[in-house]
């Protein structure tokens, strides 16, 4: 099973014991909380999860693929996420 924002308000849903709507309101509340924490410069950290932080990219040259021409690509921010130790070992095959 695939995880989308619908199914997560679902899963949600069922755990809670509400509607949908009120699980909808969980779930887009938390993903806007971290959206706005990252967006203020800020770390998001979820024990047992992992850590989302915004780096900076800094400007570079780079080639287009097509023409091989060099390009020159402008400085920017990124989201970056660091999956927990918890997480890592939850996921690894044994």
């Amino acid at each position: 099973m695939n995880l989308n924002k619908a199914s997560l308000i679902e899963e949600t849903s069922k755990t809670l014991g509400g509607s949908k709507t009120d699980a909808e309101k969980v779930v887009v509340g938390i993903f806007d909380k971290i959206v706005e924490t990252l967006k203020s410069g800020y770390e998001v950290s979820i024990a047992g999860f992992g850590i989302f932080s915004v780096k900076d990219r800094a400007a570079r040259q780079a080639r287009n693929p097509r023409t091989g021409e060099l390009v020159q690509v402008a400085a920017t921010k990124v989201v970056k996420f660091r999956p927990s130790k918890t997480l890592k070992e939850t996921v690894k095959p044994h």
